[in-house]
């Protein structure tokens, strides 16, 4: 069950919505946790990868913490939507969350190259925006802060932030 689901089961959820803050804070508060364990686990990666040779560019590090920092508020708050969505059947937020992470990373060209791929693929990976915050990454990680994959990475990243909660603050509205 996740966390979500559970504070919506419980009620605490509810008693969230009769506090006198916005909606919007409330959303932010909630999609800004979901940079703890991003942060967490960017550290433990780079940890590991420095005694096989990794060269860390501590700016680009930086500026690529802020750009997954932006990205994961719109993506918890896209989650805390779906969970909103889904509140009285459990499987349907796992089975729609499932069903468009695996495809999204893999357009992403995260775990494997999109430029080897047929042209389909690299037309549909156009349209994922962590396709583009992927980019970004890996121009930062390597040092180049001033690559084009940086702009349109951060422009990808607020977008995705500014979605999610744009239609997260919609839900919460409506549920309340």
């Amino acid at each position: 069950m996740s966390v979500r689901h559970f504070e919506i089961q419980t009620g605490s959820h509810e008693r969230m919505l009769v506090t006198p803050l916005r909606r919007p804070a409330l959303l932010i508060g909630r999609a800004l946790k979901e940079i703890v364990p991003m942060f967490a686990q960017a550290a433990l990666i780079v940890a590991v990868c420095l005694p096989f040779g990794f060269e860390l560019h501590l700016a680009g590090a930086l500026i690529g913490i802020l750009i997954l920092a932006g990205f994961c508020v719109g993506m918890g708050a896209l989650s805390y939507t779906l969970a909103l969505a889904s509140k009285h059947q459990e499987w349907l937020f796992w089975t729609i969350q499932q069903t468009l992470l695996f495809p999204l990373l893999l357009l992403a060209g995260m775990l494997l190259p999109i430029g080897n791929g047929p042209g389909w693929l690299q037309t549909a990976a156009k349209f994922n925006p962590l396709t583009y915050v992927v980019n970004a990454e890996r121009a930062l990680f390597d040092g180049d802060i001033w690559a084009t994959t940086t702009l349109t990475g951060a422009a990808a990243a607020v977008l995705v932030a500014a979605l999610g909660l744009a239609v997260g603050v919609r839900a919460m509205q409506k549920d309340a």
